[in-house]
């Protein structure tokens, strides 16, 4: 690690406000095609553990789903130090794990599948429609988890990313290409967010 990566470290530890328990990371397809993009993604990791967080979430966008099964098997070996699931589209499960991977299961097709779920619990005569509320929506999400802090890089959209859970997020948009992510790219992102005052929608 550089100097200046020692400098944005230590201001990082001195400072006392809270760093975030929940980092999510969206990428694409197109960035794990680049050469070292699988060991920038298991520093990456690493760093982010090691600055205080507990659950990483990591969403990969496709534009082609014939690529989600070669991801898949790629991002399950990934060497982090935590356990990891990987979700991919279709994929109804929650996932619990401390690293949690989305291949290609947007926000728009997750929230639909709630929706379907609860229409079909209130046509069975499970569910009153009049007991519906945030609650019973998060309990169908597949990531529930509400991220604290969304890095994007290269470019400033979040291609349907958990458009639910990520309502309160710190959004954090670096030019920066995936390709050439390095630690001082992650500190400032977590220098910045110490930088904010969350005001959660209010």
């Amino acid at each position: 690690m550089g100097l200046y990566d020692h400098y944005l470290a230590l201001r990082f530890r001195l400072d006392e406000t809270a760093a975030p328990q929940h980092i999510a990371l969206v990428i694409t397809e197109r960035d794990l095609l680049e050469q070292g993009a699988y060991d920038t993604l298991s520093k990456f990791i690493q760093w982010a553990f090691e600055y205080g967080a507990e659950r990483i979430t990591i969403s990969v966008s496709v534009l082609d789903e014939a690529v989600v099964p070669t991801l898949s098997r790629e991002l399950r070996s990934l060497d982090a130090p935590r356990e990891i699931e990987v979700r991919e589209p279709g994929d109804t499960e929650r996932a619990t794990a401390p690293i949690q991977v989305n291949i290609g299961l947007g926000g728009k097709r997750e929230f639909a599948e709630v929706v379907r779920s609860l229409a079909e619990e209130v046509d069975a005569g499970d569910l009153d429609p009049e007991d519906i509320d945030g609650t019973e929506v998060e309990q169908r999400l597949v990531f529930p988890s509400e991220p604290d802090l969304v890095i994007k890089t290269g470019a400033e959209r979040l291609s349907d990313f958990m458009i639910w859970q990520s309502v309160y997020a710190e959004l954090y948009f670096t030019d920066v290409n995936w390709r050439d992510f390095r630690k001082r790219d992650f500190l400032r992102a977590l220098r910045d967010y110490k930088d904010r005052q969350r005001r959660f929608g209010r």
